[in-house]
């Protein structure tokens, strides 16, 4: 009974940090959205753990542990892949405001004195 408080409690604390935070565009529904479906199928899966092991059979899955399995697998490479496109954009950007502040300090080269 312990460990189900302990989870009920960190699903509510990872939907209060999901309504807090402000991502920008068009992820925000996405975000929240998928974010809501799988704090619902986790506060599920706590409260009755008899429901993933259902849900495991109606997709053809032998066990509802291989069936979370699967699905953490799924959502870490999605999440693996947007932190990579994140991560390459916030490079480009970077190397776009470097750039600009290199030019805009930049001093013209001084006459060269050929001693003539």
């Amino acid at each position: 009974m312990i460990i189900r408080v302990f989870l009920l409690a960190s699903i509510v604390l990872a939907v209060v940090w999901l309504l807090r935070t402000r991502p920008s565009g068009t992820r925000l529904a996405v975000m929240r959205v998928a974010g809501f479906l799988v704090a619902a199928g986790a506060a599920a899966s706590v409260i009755a753990p008899g429901l993933v092991t259902d849900a495991a059979h109606l997709v053809g899955v032998r066990e509802g542990p291989n069936l979370i399995l699967y699905v953490l697998v799924v959502v870490f490479v999605f999440t693996t892949i947007v932190q990579s496109l994140r991560m390459r954009d916030l490079e480009r950007r970077l190397a776009q405001v470097v750039r600009a502040q290199a030019l805009a300090g930049a001093k013209p080269p001084a006459a060269v004195d050929t001693g003539r």
